[in-house]
C-alpha cells in the first residue's frame, strides 16, 4: 500500500499521480489535501509519514510546490526517509542507496510527465542491500 498526499499546490499532479498508479494497478490511499483551496503542508507530509513510519503504508508519495516543505515535515517523522527528486537518476539513486521511502516532487518544478517517470523509477527501484548503504542508514536513524 502506498500513501500519498499533497497541499494545494501539489494537488492537480498528485490527481494525475493517482490515476497513474491506479492504470499500474497501485493500491494507495489519499491522505490529502482534496481540493485546491490554501492549506499547510505540514499536516499532509505528517498524515503520510505517520502511515509509512507506522506500517500502514509501504512507502509514499508527497507534492507540494518546490517538495522541500512537504519533505521536511515528512522527516521530523522517525524512521521516516523522504527525499526531494527532481530527476529519474535521483529517484533511483535514493531508492538503491537511501532504502527513501517517501518520495517528494515539487509541482512547480518538474512537469507531469517527468513526475510520472520518477514516481516509476522509485516504486520500480528496490534497496540494494548494499553492508555499505545500510551502515550509512543506520548512522542517519542514530
Amino acid at each position: 500500500m502506498l500513501g500519498i498526499g499533497s497541499d494545494h499546490g501539489g494537488y492537480q499532479l498528485k490527481q494525475a499521480i493517482m490515476k497513474h498508479l491506479e492504470a499500474r494497478g497501485i493500491a494507495f490511499t489519499d491522505y490529502g489535501t482534496y481540493g485546491e483551496e490554501s492549506c499547510d503542508y505540514p499536516e499532509y507530509g505528517r498524515a503520510v509519514a505517520l502511515a509509512v513510519a507506522g506500517g500502514a503504508c509501504d512507502r509514499g508519495i508527497l507534492i507540494c510546490g518546490t517538495g522541500i516543505g512537504i519533505s521536511i515535515a515528512a522527516n521530523k517523522i522517525p524512521g521516516i526517509r523522504a527525499a526531494v527528486c527532481g530527476d529519474c537518476f535521483s529517484a533511483e539513486a535514493t531508492r538503491a542507496h537511501n532504502d527513501a521511502n517517501i518520495l517528494a516532487l515539487g509541482a512547480r518544478v518538474v512537469g507531469e510527465g517527468l513526475a510520472l517517470k520518477i514516481v516509476d523509477t522509485f516504486l520500480d527501484t528496490p534497496f540494494s542491500n548494499d553492508e555499505r548503504h545500510i551502515r550509512r542508514i543506520r548512522k542517519i536513524e542514530g
